[in-house]
């Protein structure tokens, strides 16, 4: 049991982890999952490998043309010149599949991108470089052997290692894997997430006085779904003891376990007490804003994420530590958010040693200039501030602020994956 939370009570957060220490103690006490399904290439988009590809065919598996044009005997065009061109015989035709003609010497077969190259031809010339009179074909520009031509293998080889096991499937991916023979491919299970708010003020719809609705478990199971996983929402728990640790408890099956609220020093937050009591606090308290009061922890060996209970804090922390964690989990490397360069055209304010997330509106001008606007509202209980908003300047914990005039990174939080 952790030591945290009655010294918390009574003084706050007196001491508040580094973001990047924090995120280090929650992601050790990640273990990937070893769960893997057979899925068809339609579904596996976005998904890890759980094992390496290996290329069953070559690609192409015939030789092709390179060019439309004419497939030749390399041979017979040397010395071709717009003065003095080759005059070969065309015959035939190629199709795109097997079966063509073969190409007699001092002949000439008619061919299109893709085409196998017929039998003997061993180069094209492009359809630019010859004239047709009659029945003669006129080459100005002579070939080289294999000029033009796609061999067999040139884009893939047989037995060639495409993947390796964590590689993160693209859609290019799954069209390069269907060209070398491969439907299926072994993948891991997305991670599980269960998804718990928390507070005996949140209803689903239509609040009196005093009660909120209930909009950040939407909001983190759809990042969470967004980010690999596989969400449960819960209903709403009320602040007691009990109910949090049964709710924590249901949830251990999952892969990891998010709550939403209840993560502070007051009263009613209860939740960091409850997972101290269950398993152990790894952090309490973290060195950012909006978002101070996260915690981290881990209880019979599932990481528990206790989110702050305001929408911005949410927001930030569940980008900060719940998407590591559900990447760890599911054998996906963490890559940085998408960023855009702006022009920051007014101050943006921060405390020295606190990493902060300040929220920013962008706009291109005529001129392609791009600038980056703080959203009026700053406040963490402020939903429509990060909603409306284009994306976050994160001020680095070793500066106060940044000035007006800087150019600055603007981190989409919302892009996909």
């Amino acid at each position: 049991m952790s030591d945290e939370s009655p010294d918390r009570k009574r003084s706050g957060f007196k001491d508040r982890t580094r973001l990047d220490d924090a995120r280090r103690r929650l992601l050790d006490a990640v273990d990937p999952h070893e769960r893997v399904e057979e899925r068809p290439l339609e579904a596996a988009d976005g998904r890890a490998l759980a094992e390496p590809v290996v290329a069953e065919r070559n690609v192409p598996h015939y030789p092709r043309a390179a060019m439309d044009g004419y497939a030749v005997r390399a041979e017979d065009t040397f010395g071709a010149s717009d003065r003095s061109p080759a005059v070969l015989r065309p015959s035939g035709a190629a199709s795109e599949r097997a079966g063509a003609d073969a190409v007699a010497p001092g002949g000439a077969i008619r061919v299109h991108t893709g085409s196998e190259l017929p039998a003997d031809a061993d180069a094209v010339v492009m359809i630019e470089q010859t004239d047709v009179f009659g029945d003669e074909v006129e080459v100005f520009d002579a070939v080289a052997p294999g000029e033009n031509v796609a061999p067999v293998g040139e884009d893939v080889e047989s037995g060639q290692r495409l993947y390796d096991a964590g590689h993160r499937l693209r859609p290019s991916d799954l069209g390069l894997l269907r060209s070398v023979g491969v439907e299926t491919v072994a993948v891991r299970e997305r991670p599980t997430v269960g998804v718990v708010p928390t507070g005996e003020e949140l209803v689903a719809a239509d609040p009196d006085p005093g009660e909120v609705v209930e909009t950040n478990g939407l909001t983190v199971a759809r990042f969470a779904q967004r980010w690999g996983g596989v969400p449960t929402l819960r209903d709403p728990v009320t602040d007691d003891p009990d109910a949090l640790r049964a709710a924590v408890q249901r949830d251990l099956t999952k892969d990891v376990v998010v709550t939403i609220g209840g993560s502070s020093v007051g009263e009613r937050d209860l939740t960091p007490e409850v997972v101290a009591d269950l398993g152990e606090v790894l952090v309490h308290g973290v060195a950012l804003k909006p978002g101070h009061p996260v915690a981290v922890g881990a209880v019979e060996g599932t990481p528990v994420v206790m989110l702050p209970g305001y929408p911005v804090a949410c927001i930030v922390n569940a980008v900060q530590f719940l998407r590591p964690a559900l990447k760890a989990v599911g054998g996906l490397p963490c890559g940085p958010l998408p960023a855009t360069e702006a022009r920051l055209d007014r101050k943006i304010r921060s405390e020295p040693g606190i990493r902060t997330f300040a929220r920013v509106e962008v706009d291109a001008s005529a001129e392609g200039e791009t600038t980056a606007t703080p959203t009026r509202a700053s406040g963490s209980g402020v939903l429509s501030s990060v909603a409306l908003a284009d994306g976050w300047v994160v001020v680095p914990e070793d500066r106060e602020g940044i000035p007006a005039g800087e150019t600055v990174e603007v981190q989409d939080w919302e892009a996909l994956p």
